[in-house]
């Protein structure tokens, strides 16, 4: 139930918010995955995104071919994962700010040094370090590489916390630039979420 490469080909704002409630899917010796419960929306022309001042050796994936993973480095320190979106070369993407932990738990809580589920993974350096997306994966497929995304009937009988349900739309976390525009997405009925 991966997602084709034209789900990702839509306008950036309606590929964030069908991504909640889909799992995110990092298949290595053991698979771990979580279901996507936060994103954020980086525009064309928007002064927060990394491709503001176009296409650099850095965020080149950007501006490549939708459904692939943007991955880079904050504070020196921890990744962040974005889902390129849009028509090749808008230079968009969706941050994945949150997950609630779905397949291979024992091992996210090992990665994480740390037992409390709702905690792994409710923030974008918390997520990459529960499903050890490192920028090995910068630039890969999101459809037939070891990082996918899958739709929300990918596990039978089983849905996130809050799925379906209503979605809030908000400002986004942590930016200073647009700080005010209203591009952060998550599923209200979630205790997974970065920040309500």
């Amino acid at each position: 139930m991966i997602l084709p490469p034209s789900f990702y080909e839509r306008d950036t704002v309606t590929v964030a918010k069908d991504l909640l409630g889909c799992l995110l899917v990092h298949r290595e010796e053991t698979t771990t995955m979580g279901w996507i419960v936060e994103v954020e929306a980086y525009l064309r022309g928007d002064p927060a995104a990394h491709s503001y001042r176009g296409e650099t050796k850095r965020n080149s994936v950007m501006f490549g071919p939708p459904g692939h993973a943007y991955v880079y480095l904050i504070y020196g320190l921890h990744t962040c994962v974005n889902i390129v979106t849009g028509s090749e070369g808008a230079g968009e993407a969706v941050l994945i700010r949150a997950l609630e932990p779905a397949i291979g738990l024992d091992l996210i809580q090992e990665r994480r040094g740390m037992n409390d589920p709702v905690s792994l993974a409710s923030g974008p350096g918390k997520l990459t370090q529960a499903l050890d997306i490192t920028m090995d994966l910068n630039g890969t497929s999101l459809y037939n590489g070891p990082l996918q995304v899958g739709s929300p009937d990918s596990l039978p009988g089983r849905r996130p916390e809050g799925f379906p349900g209503e979605i809030v739309q908000t400002t986004r976390i942590g930016i200073t630039k647009a700080a005010d525009l209203p591009l952060r997405f998550y599923l209200k009925g979630s205790r997974y979420v970065s920040r309500r």
